[in-house]
């Protein structure tokens, strides 16, 4: 049975699904089959000049992700809102898993022409009688506020970019003043060369986080 086959016949007959193996690029995500030969191969992406790790055989249930700088997410985006996260309702694309959750934007830091998404895609959840956990994807929190660096696909699928890379916790310090935060990814990380990397925790004001994605949409090193 080819590897496409035995995934779909997964999704058909498991009505509780393990969790899904992903390997990142700098935008999106994409279920690896192969052999294992434990060989990781690097290569370019032509669609904005991205970096993907191509050929990763993984276990499953672990994700791999490319490691991107602030920069990086700030550039690459299709928006960068600060806003207020609503309900979340399971969907199902093709074969995958999604959970939709509405945004409220309480500030629009970039965004397309057609205005900021008012609603995110989480990889993983329950629907359509299947439940589809994905390690590394973003959590998010109803009632919380979030700035989120976001990407929407051609078939206008928005999603936090890096999985969890691109979310940031909008917390009120001791001072009152209000400071992101973002916990080090668990999950197995490359840099743009394939090399293992060690993902760190993220912690700044929410003035010099919005000065620093103005700095990069500028071009200012």
């Amino acid at each position: 049975m080819s590897c496409l086959k035995a995934v779909s016949k997964l999704h058909r007959e498991a009505p509780n699904l393990g969790p899904k193996s992903f390997s990142i690029n700098l935008i999106n995500w994409a279920f690896k089959c192969g052999k294992k030969t434990g060989k990781v191969a690097v290569g370019k992406v032509r669609n904005l000049g991205l970096v993907a790790i191509a050929g990763v055989i993984l276990p499953l249930g672990a994700s791999t992700l490319v490691q991107l700088t602030l920069p990086e997410m700030a550039q690459k985006s299709t928006a960068v809102v600060r806003a207020r996260v609503g309900a979340g309702t399971g969907v199902l694309r093709g074969s995958d898993v999604y959970t939709v959750y509405k945004l409220d934007p309480v500030e629009v830091w970039k965004s397309p022409a057609s205005g900021a998404p008012r609603e995110v895609a989480v990889p993983g959840g329950v629907a359509g009688g299947l439940r589809q956990p994905v390690d590394g994807a973003p959590a998010l929190v109803e009632g919380r506020e979030y700035v989120l660096f976001l990407w929407t696909s051609k078939s206008g699928l928005t999603q936090v970019i890096g999985l969890s890379q691109g979310l940031f916790d909008v917390r009120a310090a001791e001072s009152g003043i209000p400071a992101v935060w973002r916990a080090p990814a668990s999950e197995r990380m490359l840099d743009s060369e394939g090399r293992p990397v060690r993902d760190e925790a993220v912690s700044m004001k929410l003035t010099e986080l919005k000065a620093q994605v103005a700095r990069a949409l500028a071009g200012v090193r």
